[in-house]
């Protein structure tokens, strides 16, 4: 094959005057990169994966993993993308374009990712305020989610739900207040069960809210009636600023469900969690009840804009994830060494993720801001239109569903 591209190399290689023009030995590359990406990769590779910790269980997920060429790129520039997207939100919000509460998910993009690609679209999915990512995975464009960050009628809540409050087709949130989605997420799980659809609820939550009472009154209603329901704790080892260390007496968070079977799970790895997730989904969809898992994470940025994030953990702390653990890395490396892609393959689709983030910044940033008068409006779902007072008795709105 190699001798075939040198062979098509000096083929396409200019003669006489065309040689010395700009460019012309790059358009020759070009081509020869282009007949490799489809000549020269392999189909389909088998990883090894850290062995997941496991708590009354007898099976555990597998620790290899196939993933398909297909697959790794769509992975690669999901993660891209949610990387991409987090950090221009970071650049508008110090620009004070985006204002409020603002929690964003870099370094943790192995989670949504491998979790997606696990669970069928038909499935239900609620988390907590640091929920862009989760938005992007379910369906709703970069263009949306960034309007909604900026409050312009072109977010996908309309401007009125900001960075806590996105929702799509079988995602419910974006919960502002810490743990109060998981009891929510055993409600979503029993309405499947009611019904009788074979679909499951994924319930995320920090470490942070790991020891909200809440949260186990949920596990012990959710064990009882043997909901189809994925606790999911994002362990990203800092609660806003306190250390899991200093807020739990055990950060065993897997086991936390005490009667209720659980996983712990390397989340810096997509595959690691997609075999996870595939694992726990297959056993709550076979009537087993609910399934806890723990995912080791790590979030670059501080619990929030407010949070600089290096008062509590220092910058060599950070740079060493950077450069041992970081999901993007790790997936490149892995497609790169297995050929499965090549490094120029990949630079193009980073070309591509930055220009599709430079366009849906543009258009949050122009599109108008909602009108006064909708502000009361989407309070029901095809309700009749109501009254809904306003800042005071005199000012009244009307809700349209």
């Amino acid at each position: 094959m190699r001798k075939m591209l040198a062979a098509l190399s000096r083929l396409l290689l200019p003669k006489g005057p065309a040689a010395h023009k700009p460019g012309a030995v790059t358009e020759v590359a070009r081509v020869v990169v282009a007949s490799r990406n489809y000549a020269d990769f392999a189909t389909e590779a088998t990883f090894d994966v850290k062995k997941h910790d496991i708590h009354r269980l007898e099976e555990s997920p597998s620790t290899t993993a196939v993933m398909t060429r297909e697959e790794g790129l769509q992975y690669y520039k999901t993660m891209q993308t949610i990387r991409r997207m987090e950090l221009k939100a970071d650049q508008l919000y110090k620009q004070k374009i985006i204002r409020g509460f603002c929690h964003l998910y870099d370094g943790q993009e192995a989670c949504c990712v491998g979790l997606e690609a696990a669970i069928n679209p038909t499935d239900h999915l609620i988390t907590a305020y640091r929920a862009h990512a989760f938005t992007y995975t379910r369906g709703i464009s970069v263009r949306e989610i960034l309007a909604e960050l900026t409050g312009r009628i072109g977010g996908c809540a309309k401007g009125k739900g900001g960075s806590m409050h996105m929702y799509a087709k079988n995602f419910y949130g974006g919960n502002g207040i810490v743990g109060a989605q998981v009891p929510l997420g055993a409600g979503i799980a029993l309405a499947c069960k009611y019904f009788g659809k074979d679909e499951i609820c994924v319930t995320l939550y920090g470490d942070g809210a790991a020891n909200q009472g809440q949260i186990f009154e949920t596990f012990n209603m959710a064990a009882l009636w043997k909901l189809p329901c994925i606790f999911i704790c994002e362990n990203n080892r800092y609660g806003m600023g306190t250390s899991v260390e200093r807020a739990a007496a055990s950060t065993d968070y897997y086991k936390r469900g005490d009667f209720i079977p659980g996983l712990r799970v390397d989340g810096m790895d997509v595959l690691a969690v997609r075999e996870a997730a595939k694992f726990a989904a297959n056993h709550c969809r076979s009537g087993k009840g609910p399934i806890v898992m723990e995912l080791q994470t790590y979030r670059y940025h501080g619990h929030s804009m407010s949070d600089p994030g290096v008062s509590y953990r220092t910058r060599e702390e950070i740079q060493e994830v950077r450069s041992k653990s970081d999901p993007i890395t790790l997936l490149k490396d892995r497609m790169v060494n297995n050929n499965l892609a090549s490094v120029e393959e990949l630079k193009e689709i980073d070309v591509e993720v930055r220009k599709e983030i430079e366009d849906a910044a543009q258009f949050a940033t122009t599109d108008p801001e909602p009108p006064l008068e909708d502000l009361g409006n989407h309070i029901y779902y095809k309700e009749p239109p109501f009254e809904v007072r306003g800042p005071n008795q005199w000012i009244r709105y009307k809700s349209v569903g």
